[in-house]
């Protein structure tokens, strides 16, 4: 099957019709040595070096652990811009993605809820979202489903990580507004994932 033409939204990521790539498909290779596949394992490698910096801080203001978590979460989008522009598509690209930027996210969570750095019940609320994503992204791998990727929980991701960063560098309502603003998209990306999976489970 012929690549789409990279528009110039394609490369930002913007234009996603057509759904997943053939190489992303379920059934196809892992092929895990590829050039986006390798950011995402530094991404992941460096999550717990976060978690060590952010929870040794003292009191979470941490400029270091704010920075790696900006970088962490900002080259989640430099993989798929270097798949896009390589073509290197991939499996395990596909899963290890999501997975990622849902570490992240609980990673976070953990640091604002321990020195309460943002309100709780919505770190709370934020991260059962994420772990109930986890599982229903399993579930839906079991049984051979493809949950496409929903716009809305794409950009629900960039409040939230960035709500998180602020709140570890100084206390402002900006970082409290942003969380609530993610986590209203998270929710209703989530009520689209649910019932997606629903009718692909009875088709």
């Amino acid at each position: 099957m012929a690549r789409a033409p990279l528009t110039v939204r394609r490369l930002l990521g913007l234009d996603r019709s057509g759904g997943l790539p053939l190489a992303a498909r379920r059934g196809e290779p892992l092929r895990p040595w590829t050039v986006p596949n390798v950011v995402s394992y530094v991404r992941l490698a460096l999550i717990p070096v976060f978690l060590i910096l952010g929870l040794q801080s003292g009191d979470g203001r941490a400029p270091a652990a704010a920075i790696l978590y900006g970088f962490i979460g900002a080259s989640d989008y430099l993989d798929g811009l270097l798949a896009r522009l390589t073509g290197q598509y991939s499996r395990l690209g596909a899963l290890l993605d999501p997975v990622a930027d849902r570490l992240l996210v609980l990673a976070g969570a953990i640091v604002a809820w321990n020195f309460e750095l943002l309100p709780r019940w919505a770190l709370a609320a934020l991260a059962a979202r994420e772990l109930f994503m986890l599982g229903l992204t399993e579930f839906a791998l079991r049984r051979g489903l493809d949950l496409d990727i929903k716009m809305i929980g794409r950009w629900a991701v960039w409040p939230t990580m960035f709500s998180i960063f602020l709140a570890m560098l100084s206390p402002t309502p900006i970082a409290d507004a942003l969380l609530l603003l993610g986590l209203a998209l998270s929710v209703s990306a989530t009520l689209l994932y649910v019932r997606d999976g629903v009718r692909a489970n009875r088709a």
